[in-house]
Order: structure tokens, then C-alpha cells, then sequence
């Protein structure tokens, strides 16, 4: 039996789960990983599990294959953390996956977690589910990171219009319509821009707690605080600019037009109560002028970027439907039947 509710897909029938691991020089880690995965699960009716080998240079991708990994893809070259989580998404799509769980290959997330977290997907309560970690309570984190989560978490949820208490957290789970609806466009990481994307294409995101294991190494992302700090919101910025772009301009356009408004009212308020030496204020005139100018350029500038942004909106659809018909027509029958794990060399700069 299936339902379809305003265009989205909930299946009553067993699932085929997908769970995917982006790696970069993981062969410390990756077993405990691969081995904490369950085998069996309510509802679905098979699991897989895919690695996406991102260019490492210790034979992640051959130790994957000893592991007994369903699926392994490798980028030739380490091409970034958002590259491999998308590489990831298009593969398993390709295999048939109704549900693809992320998780790290530094061993950070239990694998007995994945039943909470795929949970209001079979529900059909959520298109995307990210495992909070309630970092305030994670003893490794300093204060001044905890602070830096909770802060940044706070205005991705500005921005995108969701709940997400934990924004970057890399555990997450994603239906195939919402893993058909990502295109991610950064190459540092795909967290933050995921959410953003998923709230202004209206897609259901809920948060559910989930335990973290202690660390095994230290991140290769966050290289420091400040660097992260600065990646993340030159991120949240341009996406924003992105999918709000009339209202970004206008934001930038407020300062100017209230100086030059300012300026302005300061030279005619003297003008006409007969201020003597006005000539001197003159510069009001000229500095307000161009200050208000600026403001409607900007402002002009944010129809046309909106404008734009409609057509994008447009195309993104049209590529929807493009990656559901193509997904459609090369379903691939005998993915219920095929046990050997496949090895694939991939990068988006091979012929």
C-alpha cells in the first residue's frame, strides 16, 4: 500500500535501508564502526552499507572490502567532506535505497542508535531526521565550544525556519524523496547547508537524542575554532543570500538608506528654520544623496536577484523530476539478490 501526501512518498511496505560512510583515512576507526551496525531491523527489509572512500591514502576503500561493506565508491582525490556525503546520497539513490542513514567514520556515533533515528521516517513523521547529541553534555567539548554549537545551532535555525538543536551534528537519516531534493553546493561541509536547503524547500525536519562515543582522534574538519567560526558563516551567509535573496539586499541596503534619510532631514530641517552658514551643510546633501542611492541600487539589485532566484527554483524542480524519471527507468531489479560488494573508482572530473 502506498500514500502519497503532498508529494511525498511514505511507504507502508518493508524499506531498504542504506547506511553511508563518508571516510578519509579512516582504516583506525572504520571497523568499529562497520561492526556496531545492526543487522536486522522492524520494517525494513534489508540493509546495506556503503562507504565513500574520499581519496584516503591508508587503503580505507580495501579495508572496507575485508570488512564485508556492501558498497564502496572512491574519489581519486580527496575532493572535501561534502563532496563524499553527496557522491553518497547519488550512489545509494542509484541502488534503490529508501532510507540512507550518514554517520562518520571516526567511530562518533553508536550504531545501535540508527532504530531511534530512522524511526519518524517509517512513522511518516519526517523527510530528514538528525541525531541531537546534546553537546552541553558531551565532557570532551570545552565550554567555549559548547557555546560556539549552541550559538551557531541558534542561527541555523534562524535562518533555515527549522528546530534543530544540533546543527552539525553528521547523524542523520534522509527518505529518498528528501535525498532526491539535496544538491549540495559547498565543498567544506554539508551540515549546515543540508538544514538550510530542507527548510526552504519545506521539508519535514525533526531532531531525535542520540549518545556519542568518546573520540578516537581529532576532527580533521575543525581545524580550530576561529576557522570553523569563519567557514560556517560565510556558509550560512551565502546560502542565505541564495534563498532569500531579496531580503538579504534589503538588509544591506537598510544602513544606507537610513544615513542618507538622516542626512538628508538634518540639511533641510536647518534649511528652514533659517540656519545661518547652511552652506556648510551642503556636504549633508551630497554624502545623503549617494547614501540613498546606494540603498536603492541594493535594493533594485534584490528584485533582480529574487527574480533569478525564482528561476532557480524552477530549474531545481525540473532537476527533481529529471533525477526521479532517469531513477525510475534504471531501477535496478536485482539489488534484493546481489551479495558481492562493488567497488567503484569515481571522481566528478573523470571523463
Amino acid at each position: 500500500m502506498t500514500e502519497v501526501l503532498i508529494g511525498f512518498h511514505v511507504s507502508r511496505n518493508p524499506m531498504f535501508l542504506i547506511i553511508q560512510i563518508p571516510c578519509y583515512n579512516e582504516v583506525e576507526t572504520l571497523p568499529a564502526v562497520v561492526n556496531s551496525f545492526p543487522f536486522v531491523l522492524p520494517s525494513i527489509s534489508r540493509i546495506e552499507t556503503l562507504v565513500i572512500d574520499d581519496g584516503s591514502q591508508d587503503k580505507t576503500a580495501d579495508l572496507a572490502k575485508s570488512l564485508g561493506v556492501d558498497h564502496v565508491v572512491r574519489h581519486n582525490q580527496n575532493l572535501g567532506l561534502a563532496t563524499a556525503f553527496q557522491t553518497g546520497l547519488e550512489t545509494a539513490l542509484k541502488l534503490g535505497a529508501d532510507i540512507i542513514v550518514n554517520t562518520d567514520g571516526d567511530n562518533q556515533y553508536p550504531g545501535d542508535q540508527i532504530p531511534h533515528l530512522i524511526a519518524p521516517i517509517l512513522r511518516g513523521e519526517a523527510d530528514i531526521v538528525i541525531g541531537n547529541r546534546q553537546t552541553h553534555t558531551i565532557a570532551h567539548f570545552s565550554p567555549f565550544k559548547k557555546k560556539l554549537q549552541h550559538w551557531g545551532s541558534w542561527v541555523v535555525r534562524l535562518v533555515s525556519g527549522t528546530n534543530v538543536p544540533d546543527a552539525t551534528s553528521g547523524f542523520r537519516a534522509y527518505s529518498r524523496e528528501a535525498a532526491l531534493r539535496m544538491s549540495v553546493l559547498t565543498r567544506y561541509t554539508y551540515t549546515l547547508e543540508t538544514i538550510i536547503q530542507a527548510g526552504k524547500k519545506g521539508l519535514r525536519v525533526v531532531s531525535v537524542p542520540v549518545r556519542t562515543n568518546p573520540p578516537l582522534r581529532e576532527s580533521r574538519l575543525i581545524k580550530s575554532n576561529w576557522s570553523y567560526v569563519k567557514h560556517s558563516a560565510a556558509t550560512i551567509l551565502r546560502l542565505y543570500a541564495l534563498y532569500e535573496p531579496f531580503r538579504t539586499f534589503l538588509y544591506f541596503s537598510l544602513p544606507f538608506l537610513l544615513i542618507g534619510a538622516l542626512l538628508l532631514s538634518r540639511f533641510i530641517i536647518l534649511y528652514f528654520v533659517g540656519a545661518t552658514g547652511v552652506a556648510r551643510y551642503i556636504q549633508s546633501v551630497a554624502i545623503g544623496g549617494t547614501s540613498l542611492t546606494i540603498g536603492f541600487l541594493l535594493i533594485i539589485l534584490g528584485i533582480i536577484a529574487d527574480l533569478i532566484a525564482t528561476n532557480r527554483l524552477l530549474v531545481e524542480e525540473m532537476l527533481y523530476r529529471l533525477k526521479r524519471q532517469e531513477l525510475s527507468t534504471s531501477a535496478q531489479p536485482s539489488r534484493l539478490i546481489e551479495k558481492e560488494p562493488l567497488f567503484v573508482e569515481s571522481s566528478p572530473y573523470r571523463d
